[in-house]
């Protein structure tokens, strides 16, 4: 049966704001009662904006405090260790956002805390719960698509809001850790999860930005099945907000827009001054809204899936592990992109193992079918190999 979970929030940024809203909006019996922020001003402030009894800037505190069953972190990178250990030691049940950690070892350490302690622990990647995106990976593992070839996934905006981020030490990189996260385990829906990822050819570079991050990537990614997953992020895009997918297997292909073009436009000539979407770098001019933000970037369907995996004692769809997988994948495209070469991604899978992708041959005249189409004509032309010379051939029939 379903209860009513009582939250401590931890953090006060965008993404505290986002969760924030999420839970006392769609589900609505979910609460957050305590907020934790670093600045008790910051905190006392968000308690206020979103009605929550309690603001703290003692982090041990929020997460001990009795009222609440689950914590929520929303914390820059570099303290979600510590806040895993301190709900872990409380017993309570924790959601993380992405990434996991700032790099695979730390995720490992992450990882172990959560299992050892025996709590429930989801993995907030709100980017697979998109509307789009759990509809298209439904229909892929119905077999739409056939096996998975090649899965793309890209997202590239201005640069992220808060400071924190553009510290390598804070965060653990730069766009890869922020943006490839989210890639890497869109691609991982897409193939599998007991598709291994073997190995990561990735080039990174800082273009814009005077930091010592990375501002750009573009990473390759071989999965054991044979198919390539490819990501593409950057803090150097200029015009909003940039999230697509696409899939190609041997039966299908599916195209997703999440967010720059989502058929809702609009100009203005700047009269009315707000919010438009996240990241969008302009008020005035061609303008392109998301009508429902927080479902839209599925934070909806992400909180309803952990709490509902929580009172149906069940595993999310996201959890701890995958945040763990992403992290070994991301340490691979750092490696790779210092060395300029293929890079093993190196970690402790538990995922099986996955069959090389194969389709069944077809045979015409004891000849192997490689293509068969209907021409202009009406006439259906194939191309043919004999299996004995090795030659090819085509044939109208």
């Amino acid at each position: 049966m379903n209860k009513q979970h009582k939250v401590t929030m931890l953090g006060t940024g965008l993404i505290g704001m986002f969760y924030t809203l999420a839970l006392h909006g769609q589900r609505n019996r979910d609460r957050v009662e305590v907020v934790y922020s670093r600045n008790g001003q910051k905190a006392r402030e968000a308690a206020a904006a979103w009605k929550i009894p309690h603001a703290t800037d003692d982090m041990a505190a929020a997460i001990q405090h009795p009222d609440t069953d689950t914590v929520v972190i929303g914390l820059p990178n570099h303290l979600h260790e510590e806040a895993v250990r301190l709900a872990a030691e409380a017993g309570k049940n924790v959601l993380c956002t992405k990434p996991l950690a700032r790099n695979g070892a730390e995720a490992a350490r992450i990882l172990e805390i959560v299992e050892k302690a025996g709590i429930f622990a989801g993995y907030l990647e709100d980017l697979v719960y998109t509307p789009k995106a759990l509809k298209s990976i439904a229909a892929v593992q119905a077999g739409a698509v056939g096996d998975v070839l090649w899965a793309r996934s890209r997202e590239t905006h201005p640069g992220p809001h808060s400071s924190w981020f553009w510290d390598a030490k804070q965060a653990g990189g730069g766009a890869i850790i922020d943006l490839g996260c989210h890639c890497i385990e869109i691609m991982r829906n897409y193939m599998g999860k007991g598709n291994r990822p073997v190995e990561v050819m990735c080039w990174a570079d800082t273009l814009v930005h005077p930091i010592e991050a990375e501002d750009s990537a573009i990473a390759l990614i071989k999965f054991e099945s044979g198919a390539v997953g490819q990501f593409e992020v950057s803090w150097t895009f200029r015009g909003g907000m940039d999230l697509r997918d696409e899939v190609s297997g041997t039966e299908g292909t599916i195209w997703l827009n999440h967010f720059l073009r989502t058929g809702f436009e609009m100009f203005t000539s700047g009269a009315g001054q707000g919010y438009v979407a996240e990241k969008a770098e302009t008020a005035s001019g061609w303008l392109f809204p998301v009508g429902d933000e927080l479902s839209e970037l599925g934070y909806v369907d992400m909180f309803t899936d952990m709490f509902n995996a929580m009172d149906e004692g069940r595993s999310p769809r996201e959890t701890f592990y995958d945040g763990y997988v992403v992290n070994a994948v991301m340490d691979a495209c750092y490696r790779s992109a210092a060395s300029k070469q293929w890079e093993p991604v190196e970690m402790g899978w538990r995922g099986g193992s996955t069959p090389r992708i194969s389709k069944a041959v077809q045979y015409h005249d004891g000849h192997v079918i490689i293509k068969q189409e209907t021409m202009p004509d009406g006439k259906v032309k194939m191309i043919l190999k004999d299996p004995v010379s090795g030659s090819f051939s085509e044939r109208v029939v």
